[in-house]
């Protein structure tokens, strides 16, 4: 008897929703990826998507421990000499809070197509209301509230 892969019709990717309200970002986050690459999931493959639609709401109410809120530093670069952008944490969340879920989330999942794929499975809201009402999403409490 040889191992049985899931193929396109036996995987069934589900919806899910995390309120972000008064939880921890990492710990949030690295829910967030466990759903998205399916790790929850008795059919779990590395090397196939298995994983759910991820929908995070409230995320400019998620909390950072420690003194992340002023040392936590978002770094970019524009690919030209002298372009790298560094934004605090507290800047990020007044400027775009929604960013700060999706960089964590990203920077636990493999960087590779696999990846690129699963992330797009993510939505992430700032505010309590989201359009994927339709896909009948089901309500999960965060870790580290």
């Amino acid at each position: 008897m040889g191992t049985i892969f899931p193929s396109g019709n036996d995987i069934k990717s589900d919806w899910f929703v995390l309120d972000a309200q008064d939880a921890v970002l990492g710990r949030l986050a690295s829910h967030a990826a466990k759903l998205l690459m399916g790790k929850h999931k008795p059919s779990y493959t590395p090397f196939l998507d298995t994983g759910d639609h991820v929908v995070v709401i409230n995320a400019a109410k998620v909390k950072l421990t420690g003194h992340k809120e002023e040392q936590k530093l978002y770094r970019r670069h524009s690919g030209y000499p002298g372009g790298l952008s560094e934004v605090k944490a507290r800047d990020q969340r007044a400027k775009r809070p929604a960013r700060m879920v999706e960089l964590a989330v990203a920077g636990m999942l493999p960087k590779t197509k696999l990846g690129k794929h699963m992330i797009r499975k993510l939505k992430v809201y700032e505010g309590d209301k989201h359009p994927h009402s339709a896909q009948q999403p089901v309500l999960i409490a965060a870790y580290g509230k």
